[in-house]
């Protein structure tokens, strides 16, 4: 990776409104990259959130315009973009893929992320969401290397998959992104707990944009999005219950001697 990199988490509330959701994302996208973040992350179905049904009535094409608002926001700031995720449109009626982007400061998208996992869970008296319902499974796992580093991308649930990363170090992943809208009633225990973990597994950083709040219809998400460095430690955390910016500086080095003192990844044994 770059020497140094200055990035930037985006915690944010989003509902049906697309209008809405877009016009905060933007808002806050740009006073990231005011106070110096060359990449800018926004969290999972940043401009559309809320029952999943309703959510793909909303799916659009990519490009689209969602993603090339944002390619031209990119653009237009000279920063890299990871446009969260939307719902992305299908083949297949009534239903769409969830689909992570990665923008270049030309506007060109570098890294194109469906999610591999999808959330059908129920936890009784709590929530209940059957994704796959609503989404289709993608079918990659994608590393793409750039300036910044070599970028993992990951969605959400896919968290709890840990092959997933490890096919990641496979290709020698050194800054995972991972936008989410993590439920308030699993975050509480496990958002943290997953996160430090695939950074001090991998050796690498972790970049977690999450949702917060109420999004309609019993669907809450945990907040508290975090950057993390490659031993575990946590860089910034945002609060639970507020939209944020959060900001931390990535240095190569740190990453290089994490490794060094620490060679789990060369003790590898399959």
């Amino acid at each position: 990776m770059q020497a140094s990199l200055h990035v930037a988490v985006i915690q944010m509330n989003a509902r049906l409104d697309v209008a809405a959701n877009l016009a905060t994302a933007e808002r806050l996208v740009r006073e990231a990259a005011e106070a110096g973040a060359q990449w800018v992350l926004l969290p999972e179905l940043f401009n559309c959130y809320g029952p999943l049904e309703e959510v793909v009535q909303q799916a659009e094409p990519i490009p689209g315009p969602t993603s090339q608002r944002l390619a031209g926001l990119a653009r237009e700031l000279q920063i890299y973009l990871c446009a969260g995720s939307i719902c992305e449109q299908s083949a297949t009626p009534g239903k769409g893929y969830n689909t992570s982007l990665l923008l270049a400061p030309s506007g060109d998208t570098v890294g194109c992320y469906r999610k591999l996992h999808l959330f059908d869970v129920e936890i009784p008296g709590q929530f209940r969401v059957t994704e796959s319902q609503a989404m289709l499974p993608g079918d990659k796992v994608v590393l793409t290397a750039l300036p910044l580093g070599r970028v993992g991308q990951a969605i959400c649930y896919d968290l709890r998959f840990p092959e997933l990363f490890r096919a990641l170090v496979d290709q020698r992943l050194e800054i995972l992104a991972i936008p989410s809208a993590f439920t308030a009633s699993t975050g509480r225990d496990h958002w943290e707990v997953l996160l430090r973990a695939r950074a001090i597994e991998s050796q690498c950083y972790v970049l977690a944009p999450n949702q917060f709040g109420a999004h309609g219809a019993g669907l809450a998400s945990y907040g508290g999005s975090l950057i993390i460095d490659p031993w575990g430690k946590v860089l910034a955390r945002a609060a639970l219950d507020k939209a944020e910016i959060l900001h931390a500086e990535l240095h190569d080095d740190v990453l290089m001697q994490v490794r060094r003192r620490l060679p789990a990844l060369a003790h590898r044994r399959l």
